[in-house]
């Protein structure tokens, strides 16, 4: 899932990348395998490495924390990290480490694939929570559309990570996967974000009023932040121009000549 913005970033205030962010959590959530990765590589000692990737985790949630995000955000990384160790602990191999993130980039890529099947994207579904639509989004056809369309770019990037992921953990390569989930966390996230940016405003016709204010067909209950397409009145009622003062007045009619009856 796309992670939450720690600071809107400058420029268009209706981006995704202004909505979404995302270059802190994923730095933030490849910092503990790294971690494992160098004391393993410099010290080849798994249980010190094992427990620094812990600590870096505690002090990302602490740092988390105080940069004002969501307490939950904190408590999720910090799980993982602590799940993906006691997996190592227990099989005793350090490419284990990385076996929650491969398994979670292949679920994701199903969820994400059944949502745009289901009219139900979730890319939709991320920036609507955020922007606080309540689904208008939904009932926009056009926003429908987009948010489906760009959704397959985040598709992309999981089918991506779980194919590398899949293939260096069944070779056992350590650094390897080391390597590949450094180069595929902030610099794929940030570049799936632009794509699906630029996805969104491609599908948006001229006119349309942006991704904060959805376009309700009319029979439709509009939540708040919905807009109704503006339509010219039909009902208003035609008056005549008034007559301008300055104008001369107009010529009477000629009086209709008597009949040949009516003489005599």
């Amino acid at each position: 899932m796309p992670a939450a913005p720690d600071r809107a970033p400058s420029g268009d205030p209706d981006s995704l990348v202004t909505l979404l962010g995302g270059r802190t959590g994923a730095l933030d959530a490849s910092l503990p395998g790294l971690v494992l990765v160098a004391v393993v590589v410099w010290r080849d000692d798994l249980g010190l490495a094992l427990g620094v990737a812990v600590a870096v985790a505690v002090l990302l949630g602490a740092l988390r924390l105080l940069r004002g995000r969501p307490p939950r955000a904190a408590l999720l990384g910090l799980l993982g990290t602590v799940v993906s160790a006691l997996v190592v602990a227990r099989t005793g191999r350090a490419v284990d480490f990385f076996l929650l993130q491969l398994l979670a980039n292949g679920a994701s890529a199903l969820v994400w694939t059944l949502s745009v099947w289901l009219r139900r994207p979730l890319l939709g579904l991320v920036v609507g929570g955020v922007l606080r639509q309540r689904g208008a989004w939904r009932r926009d056809p056009v926003l429908l559309r987009a948010y489906s369309r760009a959704s397959w770019w985040w598709v992309g990037s999981y089918v991506l990570r779980f194919a590398v992921f899949a293939t260096l953990w069944w070779a056992d390569q350590l650094l390897a996967l080391g390597v590949a989930r450094a180069a595929l966390s902030w610099p794929l996230v940030t570049a799936v974000v632009a794509l699906s940016w630029w996805t969104v405003r491609r599908m948006l016709p001229a006119g349309h009023p942006g991704l904060r204010h959805p376009q309700v067909p009319d029979g439709d209950p509009a939540p708040r932040g919905a807009r109704r397409p503006r339509r010219p009145r039909s009902d208003a009622v035609h008056r005549p121009a008034a007559p301008d003062p300055a104008a001369p007045p107009a010529a009477a009619a000629p009086a209709p000549s008597p009949s040949p009856a009516g003489r005599g």
